[in-house]
């Protein structure tokens, strides 16, 4: 490999992480300011300048959203690495309180990044795609193992999931959250010698009363 090589390489990688720092450095300084923290103190945390700030991310919209995608990629990366867990029931119930830790650092970010996934269609489609195929790769090896009701969907844990964390703005509400959690988990097990009825297109579909 050639000096002239390494000097048209090297800015790339360079590049790349200060990119990286900006978005850790992002992530604890929203999350302790919130959305209205200065991007100077962002860019301080980060060793960069605030010029290479802006080249990264020429707006906070922007810096939030990238925030936000680094996490669910983060998010989804995990499942793959919890896959190989001994245990596909404690794989599952780990990557769904890492999702409620997810929740939990975007407190600070949480009216713009309701702004910005409002605004983008995009957004809501990347991170419900990614979301879904990562904890149906979790559930479906721990209804395969027998140990899960094969009557629940990856949308259904997720609305489940959404829901719980719906008073995260509240004192204490991680906590109990993650309580909760656990309840919900230990009842999606199988239990012995009940078996359960697996999930059908017409299941979620609310019965129609016949008229007399």
């Amino acid at each position: 490999m050639d000096d002239h090589t390494d000097q048209t390489r090297k800015p790339r990688a360079d590049a790349v992480r200060n990119r990286e720092r900006v978005l850790e450095a992002a992530k604890t300084v929203f999350n302790a300011g919130g959305p209205e923290a200065s991007l100077e103190a962002v860019a301080k945390r980060a060793g960069v300048g605030i010029g290479t700030l802006y080249r990264h991310f020429p707006t906070r919209e922007d810096l939030f959203e990238a925030v936000y995608r680094r996490e669910v990629e983060q998010l989804s990366e995990l499942a793959e690495h919890l896959r190989s867990a001994q245990d596909p029931v404690d794989a599952l119930r780990r990557w769904l309180r890492s999702a409620v830790e997810f929740v939990a650092t975007k407190k600070g970010m949480s009216a713009a990044l309701a702004l910005t996934y409002q605004s983008s269609s995009e957004l809501a489609a990347f991170s419900m795609d990614r979301l879904t195929k990562a904890i149906g790769s979790l559930l479906a090896r721990a209804v395969e193992a027998g140990q899960m009701r094969a009557d629940v969907s990856p949308e259904d844990l997720l609305r489940a999931l959404i829901g719980m964390c719906y008073m995260h703005d509240q004192p204490g509400w991680q906590s109990s959250v993650l309580r909760m959690l656990d309840v919900f988990v230990d009842g999606l097990r199988v239990q012995p010698g009940i078996k359960a009825k697996p999930r059908t297109a017409n299941s979620a579909k609310p019965a129609v009363k016949r008229k007399r």
